[in-house]
């Protein structure tokens, strides 16, 4: 070949490769145009996606706070409405103690009338000391038999008395005093509730669940002994009233109102269950207590721990009569016990039991005879406040003071007694 062609074609090649080379450089800068394009479109997109999901958020962040706070103000609302104060001073501070989150009291009391109003008195058919220790985490619950024999304070002149007409007599004050008196132990805060509204409250909480002690029907209350079930209002109201099939009596039934009241307990221990409407709308007209919204806030937050661990007991009497009127007196040895177990879970040192400020009765009878009366009777006659000016009702007449002859015909109580306390880990309360 012509030397000439060869260069010419050399040249020839050369430039096609260039045109190739600068073809694909074009179409590297073009596709990466593209792609750096594409890039930008994606991270604008992104950034509006991102825009719009922080402005969504925004959004349900300010509807869950108002949410929130209007639920809080609702509960605050009607925590206001049953606040119902004791009007007494209180035997230690409180407030002090709660805000230690030391152990505290609340006495629990149960009506079985209509709903309460402003100026209600009744009668409470349900008497119970709660103590929450959140150091031990342990709760305990002691049922007060309600014809307890005492000697209501400021009440004397009305004589012997039961300890369920001490709401009655004096309102929740009067009553805390009464317990205070019969065990020698600090009364916190109270409690008041409707039983009959107790359907209302449980259906607030969605139903409790309890494992009955034995097998019954009563009512809507259908329920086998050791069968765990689940209780709507209407039953757990009837599984807490019955008492003619049950062989303890009375003394069953405070078994069963108090699985139902820890049940409702564990149940309404959040600050979830103080801010459900229903819940909190159930509560009023039917509770009355002297724990405002800012302690039942602290007790929900700091003392839940104290449900963890229950132990339940009673107070066990011995039946008596005076003047024609069925009473259940309560031996000082088992007084006795019921404050040493009160006071034990209240971090408090042991001390003597109370007195029922009756003379003959409840009284440490291993101490001499003639010291024993002269105590009682002074107790019965210490600083009393008369009894403000009202008409006898017909109990009250029943129940008017004995006199010597009278009391010299009834006989001294056996001090035997059940010694034994119910414990009890998963709410049941076993048959005693």
């Amino acid at each position: 070949m012509d030397p000439r062609e060869k260069r010419s074609n050399s040249k020839r090649k050369s430039g096609n490769h260039y045109l190739s080379l600068n073809r694909l450089h074009r179409d590297n800068s073009d596709e990466s145009k593209n792609e750096l394009s594409h890039l930008n479109k994606r991270f604008k997109f992104d950034k509006r996606k991102r825009r719009i999901a922080l402005i969504v958020a925004s959004i349900l962040v300010i509807f869950l706070v108002i949410f929130g706070v209007r639920k809080w103000f609702q509960a605050r609302d009607a925590a206001n409405s049953i606040f119902s104060s004791s009007n007494i001073q209180k035997s230690r501070n409180v407030s002090s103690t709660l805000k230690q989150n030391k152990p505290i009291s609340i006495l629990l009391l149960g009506t079985d009338t209509g709903a309460l109003g402003r100026n209600y008195r009744g009668r409470t058919d349900t008497i119970i000391v709660a103590t929450l220790n959140p150091g031990k985490e342990k709760m305990t619950l002691t049922s007060i038999p309600r014809d307890t024999l005492i000697s209501v304070p400021g009440y004397s002149d009305y004589g012997p008395s039961k300890i369920n007409a001490a709401y009655d007599y004096g309102g929740a004050g009067t009553a805390i005093k009464a317990v205070e008196k019969l065990l020698n132990i600090p009364i916190d805060f109270y409690g008041l509730i409707n039983m009959g509204g107790l359907e209302k409250i449980v259906n607030g909480v969605g139903g409790v669940d309890v494992t009955p002690p034995l097998t019954f029907k009563y009512g809507n209350a259908d329920v086998k002994k050791g069968v765990k079930i689940h209780l709507n209002g209407k039953a757990a109201l009837d599984y807490s009233r019955m008492r003619h099939q049950d062989p303890q009596g009375d003394y069953g039934r405070q078994g069963r109102q108090r699985q139902i009241l820890m049940a409702i307990l564990r149940k309404s221990d959040s600050i979830t269950t103080l801010l459900n409407e229903n819940f909190m709308d159930s509560l009023k007209s039917q509770t009355q207590t002297d724990l405002s919204f800012d302690e039942l806030v602290a007790l929900s937050t700091n003392y839940r721990v104290a449900t963890h661990h229950l132990k339940s007991t009673h107070l066990q009497g011995v039946g008596a009569v005076i003047n024609g009127v069925d009473f259940e007196v309560a031996p000082h040895e088992e007084m006795q016990r019921v404050t040493n177990f009160i006071r034990s879970n209240l971090g408090l040192d042991k001390a003597d039991t109370g007195t029922t400020g009756v003379a003959g009765y409840g009284e440490d009878t291993s101490t001499d005879d003639s010291t024993s009366s002269s105590s009682a009777s002074s107790a019965s006659s210490s600083s009393e406040a008369a009894a403000p000016a009202a008409p006898a009702t017909q109990d009250q007449q029943q129940q008017a003071p004995a006199t010597q002859a009278q009391q010299q015909q009834v006989p001294q109580q056996s001090t035997t007694t059940q010694q034994q306390s119910d414990t009890t880990t998963n709410n049941q309360v076993p048959a005693r």
